[in-house]
């Protein structure tokens, strides 16, 4: 008699699942575990392990039974599989699995490279590829409302893959608001390069993600047989990074990694490293991490600031800082009214982004940021004015028609690089072009401080930072030295 047909734990198993009028699927989410793993462990081709079994237990409300069939199981009951099921039909080999983070402070940089060698019988033309985020993994309520009103788009991961020094074209599998699915294919529109039986190579892929939409987590799940995985973290030294991991199984609790990560100073980063001989299929490692400069003092008005705490905060609020070559690129305008909804989404990002550096910091001449400063190439800007109350301006497709010839010089600041203060000429009065979400294209004027705020973020759109405005000879000052902050700009 089988397993799955005497009183073993895989018949009970079935048994109360049955008597509790459970699908595998809706068993395999009160357990969470895989369907397919339910699947297994009714066969009698797993077993699980002891946590598992009293969990079962609990939601099934078994009253021990599956937990005494657990600890009555004998190894020699269990059938042998005809053969090994497999893993994929493709057939692959992972030899090294090398996977990269680094973050500048607004943006997540991502890098992964396989080894690959098709172990198979037939040629394999396609890589599938999986992309996920979760801004609070311990609040999913936070992190799906989050992706309802900001899901992840292809345009913002800038994904991009190759085979040695051929590009790889791919196409969608799956395209929701937190997690995509790829087929990295073996081909673009100049070859077709298929990884024959025996044959190895090499694939890499790369994209980005705004800290917005990012959490403080990296998983890395065996899903091929693979013989080396290793990880690199690298993080700003300034951000004062901490990094720790587990590992689970699909039959395993979750359990500290077995090697702590190495840890290593490189210029102005801090790099964790973590690596693994022969991970067992299935396997999940995950890598956490809390910068401990996101818990910085805030930066507030008569009290002590310093460059490295007003820049740390900036980054840990979520801006793009200076090291990144985005900020020297013009945006992309909007196609509207065609991209109505999408520039209503940025620009509800860049509300909420507002919200996060407005908690660091009083500005007392208003304030201003721009989409490419959280990591969105796009042309949207949001300018708040020194009043209290005023409404937020919106800018889309700003660019500058006309510009008095009257110009005064005072100090501005930067999310970008918020730890100087640069002293900048600007025209008194200027008029901007912008336009509105129904296509409509509209001309505001502005003068004095409003005008120098508007200024400042329509450079940004252009890729311009305020440096460049600056006198030859004339560089800017550390905040620490800087006397204005909290002080609306003077005129007349």
């Amino acid at each position: 008699m089988s397993a799955a047909e005497s009183g073993s734990y895989a018949a009970e198993l079935k048994r109360w699942r049955t008597v509790r009028g459970l699908t595998r699927a809706a068993l395999a989410k009160l357990l969470n575990v895989s369907p397919s793993y339910v699947s297994h462990l009714e066969a009698g081709r797993e077993h699980g392990s002891a946590a598992l079994a009293r969990r079962a237990d609990a939601r099934l409300n078994a009253a021990g039974a599956l937990w005494t069939a657990w600890q009555n199981h004998d190894p020699a009951d269990a059938p042998e599989p005809a053969s090994p099921e497999p893993v994929t039909s493709t057939g692959l080999l992972v030899l090294a699995d090398d996977a990269a983070l680094s973050f500048d402070g607004g943006v997540y940089h991502l890098r992964m490279r396989r080894r690959l060698r098709n172990t198979g019988t037939e040629p394999v033309t396609r890589y599938l590829v999986r992309i996920a985020v979760d801004r609070y993994p311990a609040d999913p309520a936070r992190s799906n409302a989050l992706y309802r009103a900001n899901p992840l788009t292809w345009e913002e991961l800038g994904l991009s893959a190759s085979c040695g020094d051929e590009p790889m074209t791919w196409s969608v599998k799956h395209d929701r608001d937190a997690f995509k699915e790829v087929w990295l294919e073996f081909a673009n529109d100049q070859a077709r390069f298929p990884l024959y039986p025996g044959q190895e190579t090499e694939i890499a892929y790369a994209y980005t993600v705004s800290s917005a939409k990012w959490g403080p987590w990296f998983q890395r799940a065996v899903r091929l047989p693979t013989r080396q995985l290793s990880v690199t973290l690298a993080f700003p030294t300034a951000a004062q990074p901490a990094v720790w991991g587990t590992e689970n199984s699909l039959s395993a609790e979750s359990a500290p990694l077995r090697t702590a990560p190495a840890r290593t100073e490189r210029g102005h980063q801090t790099v964790f490293s973590w690596s693994v001989i022969d991970p067992p299929l299935h396997a999940r490692y995950r890598l956490e991490w809390r910068l401990k400069a996101d818990e910085a003092a805030v930066v507030h008005d008569n009290e002590p600031v310093t460059s490295s705490t007003a820049s740390a905060a900036m980054s840990a609020a979520g801006i793009v800082q200076d090291s990144d070559p985005a900020l020297c690129q013009p945006a992309r305008p909007f196609d509207l009214p065609a991209e109505a909804d999408e520039a209503r989404r940025v620009v509800r990002e860049l509300l909420d982004a507002v919200e996060r550096v407005r908690a660091l910091h009083t500005f007392g001449k208003g304030m201003g940021i721009a989409a490419p400063q959280i990591g969105i190439p796009r042309s949207a800007a949001v300018v708040l004015p020194p009043q209290a109350g005023a409404e937020p301006l919106v800018l889309l497709n700003a660019s500058v028609a006309e510009s008095a010839a009257e110009e005064d010089e005072q100090y501005e600041g930067c999310l970008s690089f918020f730890d100087v203060r640069g002293l900048v000429p600007r025209p008194l009065r200027i008029v901007v072009a912008h336009t509105e979400l129904d296509g409509g294209t509209r001309l505001t004027g502005f003068e004095y401080g409003l005008a120098r705020l508007v200024a400042h973020e329509v450079d940004h759109l252009h890729g311009v930072l305020y440096r460049s405005r600056m006198r030859p000879g004339v560089e800017p000052i550390p905040v620490e030295e800087y006397r204005g902050t909290g002080q609306n700009w003077r005129y007349g």
